[in-house]
This record gives structure tokens, sequence and C-alpha cells, in this order.
């Protein structure tokens, strides 16, 4: 079943590249996907976290972007960056008040266009880590349907899936708030980073990642942990 999701996500992939506009959408998903039966310490990643403005892709705005990328089990810290998102609306106070951007610095920042293209190069032929995907998967797509005029479809791992599959398999159920990112870093026995930087999200994801992989008694192939799409 996992090897014919990963052939679904491919055949899915080649669908979009077919009626994708001349561009980063295009060039993006001209890229094959990672082999899913190769081990996930093999596999390319970039880790991706978004600070936003609110939690829904179609009312709110990505406030900034913060990415690493990662070989295998190795982190890249050269290939570490932050930009910060000139809005098209006002920033919410809610908001502000999380991420500490203002409005000065996000009228400072540059376009999300700029920022998605460089994000999309950095991308290519590699998998999508991130702490609850479905937020980050989902204002991408929003955001490049809105400046590239397509979909996109992106192979990610989510290392709050994998935690959640983990508990399943031993039959626990977790406790409230045990499956935050910061909260399963000390599990691990991770050093504390500032909450809510788009970078040091990013790179806790990434390391979140890797201490799970480290579990594992074999590493596992790429296919058994892709999340779900």
């Amino acid at each position: 079943m996992m090897l014919a999701r990963l052939f679904s996500l491919d055949f899915r992939r080649r669908r979009l590249l077919a009626r994708a506009p001349d561009g980063p959408l295009r060039d993006f998903l001209a890229t094959p996907f990672a082999n899913g039966k190769q081990p996930c310490t093999d596999t390319r990643y970039l880790a991706l976290d978004l600070e936003t403005t609110g939690g829904d892709p179609a009312q709110h705005e990505i406030v900034s972007l913060g990415w690493v990328c990662l070989d295998g089990a190795r982190i890249d810290l050269a290939s570490a960056r932050h930009h910060v998102v000139r809005l098209a609306g006002a920033m919410t106070g809610n908001s502000a008040v999380i991420h500490a951007i203002t409005d000065d610095e996000a009228a400072a920042g540059i376009t999300l266009e700029e920022a998605l293209q460089e994000l999309l190069r950095a991308l290519a032929g590699r998998v999508l880590i991130a702490h609850h995907a479905k937020t980050e998967l989902g204002f991408i797509s929003r955001a490049c349907e809105r400046h590239f005029g397509g979909r996109i479809l992106i192979p990610a791992v989510d290392t709050l899936d994998i935690a959640v599959r983990r508990l399943n398999r031993q039959r626990e159920t977790p406790a409230p708030g045990s499956l935050r990112l910061g909260t399963l870093r000390r599990q691990y026995n991770l050093p504390r980073y500032p909450a809510h930087n788009a970078l040091s999200d990013a790179l806790s994801a990434a390391e979140l990642f890797l201490a799970q992989l480290a579990q594992c008694p074999a590493p596992p192939a790429l296919e058994d942990w892709l999340f779900r799409q």
C-alpha cells in the first residue's frame, strides 16, 4: 500500500507538471520525487517552518519562512534561510504577539513570490520535513496557486505524525500538550530553542526528525514515513 501511495504521488506530480505554466512551479514539478524504497538515512530533505497571521490558508498570510536542508542524517547549516514577507494586509495583533514580527519589519520584507521562488529551488528533489506538515503544505499550496497559477504536490514527512504512529503502535494515548514540538524535543533530550521563529523552528523539526530516526533499530524506507496527502 505504501509503495502504491508513492507511485500515486509521482503520478500526480506528472499530471500537475503537464498542466503547470512555465516558471518556478513547473521547474519544481519537473524534478522527480525521491525514491520511496531508499532508506530515510539516504534521502535529501528540507525542514520548513512558517509563521502566519492565522491558521487558514484561504484567509491568512505567511509572515515568515525558515528552512534548512538535510542530506541524509546531516544537517547543512550553510543552507539555512530566513525571510520575513511583505504582507498584503495588516498584521493581526494575536499573530504579532506570537512571532514578534512588527508591521515595520514586515513592510521591509521581501515579497511572498520572491520567497516562494527561492524555496522551490531549494526544495526540488527533496522531501519536506515539518511539525504538523498540514499547515506548511496548505499555505505553500495556496500561495503557489495564487502566484504561479497552478497546484503543487510536495512529498513530506511530519514529525508530529511520526510521534502519533509510534504511540499508536504502543497503544498509548498522548497526554495533553505532549505532541508539541518543544515537548517532543525534551523527550529526546534535545536543547531548547526560542519558539515561533521560523528558522529556529525549522531547525527544531530537523533535529527532532533525526532523533526519531535514530531510535529505529534499522533505517526505515522513506515510503514508510511519508505523510499521507
